[in-house]
C-alpha cells in the first residue's frame, strides 16, 4: 500500500479512537506494518518528572510500557528531544549518547530512526521505529514518520487539555490525567485579561460544533432523545404520506431507509448509552452519529458510502429537535464565563448576561472580525484564530485568556492562576485611576497638544468613546453595518446610520471610511472567494468597480452630514493616482446630484488612506491631490513584514516596533508636512503609550485609536515632554531590533513614572 493511503487510514484510525491509549497503540502498530520494521515505539514527555516515558511500543517488551523513562538528556531518545529534529542511525548501540536499558529488550536491534513529536514549537515526545538490520532510514521512510509525528502532535495536545481525547461521557471517573497550564495561541482580539470557566456556544443543529457536557439529569437527557426520535419519525413519516403521489415506489423507498435507520438500535441504543455513561443527548448524538459516519465513509461500496450522508442528515434532524426542547428550561452560565465557539458571531456575544461575560475564544476567525471589533468595543478580552483549541471537550474547564498575546492556558495551575489574577487586580485599579482624567487635554508637560480621536464602527462605540474624552473619529468603520445586515443597505438606511455618529460627535470632525470590504472582512451576501484574498480584490478596488455601491455610500453620507459640516472622507487601500481621481469624480458626482436635488451638501475634505507600500512613496504626490493623509498602521506593517496577522502560526513575527516600520511611519509623516497637509495615523501603534509617543515625535497631527485605550495614552502623553519624546525616537531609530525597541520604550516609561501604562509582563511569555 502507497503509503499516502497508510497515512490516510491512520489518521482516519486515530480519530476514531475512544482515548489517547489506544490512539498510541494503533499508531505504533500501523507503522510497524506499513514500514516493515520490527519495533516502532513512542515516548512522551512527562511535564511534571519532565522525562520521556515509554507510552506505547509494538516489538519491545510490553512490560516496559509506562515504567522505562529517560530524561531529555540520556539516550538516543533524550538527543531527538533537545535537538527537535530526526536523528537516522546505522547502529543506535555506536552512538556516544545510546543507553542500553535492559528491560525494554532493545539490545536486538541496530538501526534507529526517531524523529520529535511537536506542537506549537513544544517537544510533546518522539515516536522511534528500530530494525535488526544496521541500515540507515531512506529519505521517503523519514519523511513518512515526520508526517505521522505532525498529524501525532495536534491529537497529543488536545488528549493532554482535556485530560483524553474521549468525550466527557466516557471519562467520568475523573482518573484521566490533566496536564495543567497547557497553552494553545491564536491571534490577539481584544486586550486584557479574563480567569473564568468555559462555555462552548454551538450552531443550531451544527453536529460537528455541539461540545460535549456532564448531564445534570440522566434520565431526562433519555427522555428528550427519546422524543426528538420520535419528532423526527413524524416528520418522516408525514413528508412521505405527503408526496406518496409525486415519487416513484423506489423514491418513495428512501424514506424507509430513514426510518428503518431510525429503529436500528445500533444508532438509538448506542446514543442512549453514551447518556447513561454521563454525556449529555446532544453530546452523545454527536458521538455516535461521527462514529456511523466513518465507518459507512470508509467502505468500499459507493451504496454504501451514500449512507455516511444520510445518517449525517438524521443526527442533525434529530439534534435540531433537541435545541428546541433546551430553549424550554434556562441555560446556566458561569459567574466568569469565557465563550468559546467555533466561529464566534455578534450575535453569541449577546447569549451571556453581561455581568458575568469575561471573556472570548473564537477557534477561527481573524482579529478583523465583526466579532473582534465588537469585543475590542466592549472592552472584553478576547483570543480569535485558536486553531488548535479542543473547544467541543471544553465546556466548564477552568481557562486563562491572555488578550494581549492571543493566548490561553486550559487547566491553570494555583501559581498561574494567581499570577494572572494580580494583573487582573492591577489592571482594573488603574483604569479606575485613568477615569480622572476625561476632561484633561492630552498635552505634554512642555505645552505641546496632541489631539486623541477614536475608531469606531458600532453604534455603541459612540457612547464609550465621548465618555472617554475623544476628540473627534480618526476612522469610522462603515463595512460594520454592511456586515450585520443580509444585504446590501439601502442610501435612507445607510444616512440614518451615519447621521447618528456625524450628530454625536458634532462640531467634531468624522472620518468615514468607504467600504473596505475584501481580505478577512467578507459579506454573506456579496462573496469574494480569492486564494490570496489580501492581495486581491478588496477596499477601493471593489467600490470602484462597483460604482453603484459607491455612490449610494457617498450620497447617504453627504446626506446624513447636513447641518452639521463635520464630515471627512478617506479612501482604503489606494496604490496609485488613477484610483484617487476615479474616486474623487464619483464623489464630487454625488455633490452635484444632491444639489441638483436642492440639497444644500457641499463637499468633504476628502483623504486617503496609506496601507500599502506603493502608497509610500506617492505619500507627497498623494498629499498635493488630496485634503488629509491617513496611515493605516496595521495593514501598513502586514505588507511591509509579509506576515498575516491573523494567521497564528506567524503572528509572532507581526512587529509593529520593527526598524523598517518605524523608518516607513517617520517618512509618511514628513512627505505629508511637505505638502502642509494633516497626517493622522490609526491602528494598534497609536494605541500603545510607547507608540504613541514615537508617532507624537514623528510629526504626525493626530492619532486615532479604539476607545479603550484612549485614557492610557492621554496618561503617557500628560506624563512626558515633547522633548523627551524626541529624545526617545532618536534612541530608537538608531536601533535594529523589535523585540529590543519594545523594551526599551517599556524601561523608558518606567523610568518616567508611567509603568502602569505598559502591557503587563505576563507569565508564559519572555518580555
Amino acid at each position: 500500500m502507497a503509503m499516502l493511503s497508510v497515512l490516510r487510514k491512520i489518521v482516519q484510525e486515530v480519530s476514531a479512537a475512544p482515548d489517547l491509549e489506544s490512539v498510541l497503540d494503533l499508531t505504533v502498530r500501523r507503522i510497524q506494518r506499513a514500514m516493515h520494521t520490527q519495533v516502532c515505539s513512542i515516548y512522551l514527555l512527562d511535564t511534571i518528572t519532565q522525562r520521556y516515558v515509554l507510552k506505547a511500543t509494538q516489538g519491545l517488551n510490553l512490560e516496559a510500557v509506562g515504567v522505562v523513562s529517560l530524561s531529555p538528556t540520556e539516550g538516543v531518545v533524550g538527543l531527538v528531544g533537545q535537538r527537535a529534529e530526526p536523528i537516522n542511525l546505522e547502529d543506535a548501540s555506536l552512538h556516544p549518547s545510546f543507553i542500553y536499558v535492559q528491560s525494554t529488550g532493545e539490545e536486538r536491534f541496530h538501526a534507529f530512526l526517531g524523529v520529535p513529536i511537536i506542537h506549537q514549537g513544544e517537544v510533546l515526545g518522539v515516536l522511534v521505529v528500530q530494525q535488526h538490520d544496521r541500515r540507515r532510514f531512506d529519505e521517503s521512510e523519514e519523511a513518512f514518520l515526520v508526517t505521522v509525528s505532525a498529524q501525532l502532535a495536534g491529537v497529543i495536545a488536545h488528549a493532554e487539555a482535556t485530560g483524553s481525547i474521549q468525550p466527557v461521557g466516557n471519562n467520568l471517573g475523573g482518573t484521566a490525567k490533566i496536564v495543567q497550564d497547557r497553552r494553545f495561541s491564536g491571534v490577539a482580539g481584544a486586550p486584557g485579561i479574563a480567569i473564568g470557566q468555559v462555555f462552548v456556544a454551538s450552531l443550531p443543529a451544527d453536529l460537528e460544533g455541539v461540545p460535549d457536557k456532564r448531564a445534570k439529569n440522566i434520565e431526562r437527557e433519555v427522555e428528550a432523545f427519546t422524543e426528538a426520535l420520535e419528532q423526527v419519525r413524524h416528520d418522516i413519516r408525514e413528508v412521505s404520506k405527503s408526496l406518496s403521489q409525486r415519487l416513484r415506489s423506489d423514491e418513495q423507498a428512501l424514506f424507509d431507509v430513514y426510518l428503518r435507520m431510525l429503529e436500528d438500535n445500533a444508532l438509538a441504543g448506542q446514543v442512549v448509552e453514551r447518556i447513561r455513561a454521563g454525556n449529555w443527548a446532544q453530546g452523545a448524538l454527536r458521538e455516535v452519529v461521527a462514529e456511523h459516519v466513518r465507518q459507512f465513509s470508509s467502505m468500499d461500496d459507493a451504496y454504501l458510502r451514500e449512507r455516511a450522508t444520510d445518517i449525517r442528515d438524521l443526527g442533525r434532524r434529530i439534534l435540531s429537535h433537541l435545541q428546541e426542547g433546551v430553549g424550554s428550561h434556562e441555560v446556566e452560565y458561569p459567574d466568569q464565563t469565557v465563550l468559546i465557539a467555533d466561529d464566534l458571531s455578534p450575535a453569541m456575544l449577546g447569549l451571556v448576561p453581561e455581568d458575568k461575560l469575561v471573556g472570548l475564544v473564537s477557534v477561527s476567525g481573524s482579529g478583523n472580525s465583526h466579532a473582534a471589533i465588537l469585543a475590542r468595543s466592549m472592552g472584553i478580552p478576547t483570543a480569535m484564530g485558536v486553531v488548535d483549541l479542543p473547544y467541543t471537550r471544553m465546556d466548564g474547564r477552568d481557562i486563562i485568556l491572555d488578550g494581549y498575546t492571543g493566548r490561553v492556558y486550559v487547566n491553570p495551575s494555583d501559581d498561574l492562576k494567581n499570577a494572572f489574577g494580580e494583573i487582573l487586580r492591577e489592571e482594573q485599579m488603574i483604569a479606575a485611576g485613568l477615569e480622572t482624567l476625561h476632561d484633561l487635554p492630552a498635552q505634554t508637560t512642555d505645552g505641546y497638544r496632541m489631539p486623541l480621536w477614536v475608531n469606531t464602527g458600532l453604534t455603541s462605540d459612540v457612547e464609550r468613546s465621548l465618555e472617554r474624552g475623544a476628540e473627534g473619529i480618526g476612522l469610522y468603520r462603515t463595512e460594520i453595518p454592511f456586515m450585520t445586515r443580509d444585504f446590501f443597505p439601502s442610501e435612507q438606511e445607510q444616512m440614518h446610520i451615519y447621521r447618528r455618529q456625524l450628530e454625536a460627535f458634532a462640531p467634531r470632525p468624522v472620518t468615514m471610511r468607504t467600504l473596505d470590504i475584501g481580505g478577512d472582512k467578507a459579506l454573506p451576501y456579496f462573496p469574494i472567494s480569492e486564494e490570496n484574498p489580501f492581495l486581491g480584490w478588496r477596499g477601493i478596488r471593489v467600490t470602484l468597480d462597483h460604482p453603484e455601491i459607491f455612490l449610494v455610500q457617498v450620497r447617504a453620507m453627504l446626506r446624513a452630514a447636513l447641518g452639521y459640516g463635520n464630515l471627512r472622507i478617506m479612501l482604503p487601500m489606494v496604490t496609485c493616482m488613477h484610483e484617487i481621481e476615479e474616486a474623487i469624480e464619483q464623489i464630487d458626482r454625488a455633490v452635484r446630484e444632491l444639489q441638483e436635488e436642492g440639497l444644500d451638501v457641499e463637499r468633504p475634505p476628502i483623504g486617503i488612506m496609506v496601507e500599502v507600500p506603493a502608497a509610500v512613496y506617492l505619500t507627497r504626490r498623494f498629499a498635493r491631490k488630496v485634503d488629509f493623509i491617513s496611515v493605516g498602521s496595521n495593514d501598513l506593517t502586514q505588507y511591509l513584514l509579509a506576515v498575516d496577522r491573523n494567521n497564528p502560526r506567524v503572528a509572532d513575527l507581526y512587529a509593529p516596533y520593527h526598524p523598517a516600520v518605524l523608518k516607513v511611519l517617520q517618512f509618511i509623516a514628513q512627505e505629508a508636512r511637505k505638502e502642509h497637509k494633516t497626517v493622522s495615523i490609526c491602528g494598534e501603534m497609536a494605541a500603545d503609550p510607547g507608540g504613541a509617543l514615537l508617532l507624537m515625535a514623528m510629526g504626525y497631527d493626530v492619532l486615532s485609536m479604539n476607545s479603550n485605550n484612549l485614557p492610557k495614552v492621554k496618561s503617557a502623553i500628560r506624563g512626558c515632554s515633547l522633548a523627551k519624546a524626541n529624545s526617545l525616537l532618536q534612541r530608537v531609530m538608531r536601533m535594529d531590533d523589535a523585540e529590543a525597541i519594545h523594551q526599551y520604550l517599556r524601561t523608558s516609561l518606567k523610568k518616567m513614572g508611567l509603568g502602569s501604562l505598559t502591557r503587563p509582563s505576563l507569565p508564559g511569555r519572555e518580555d
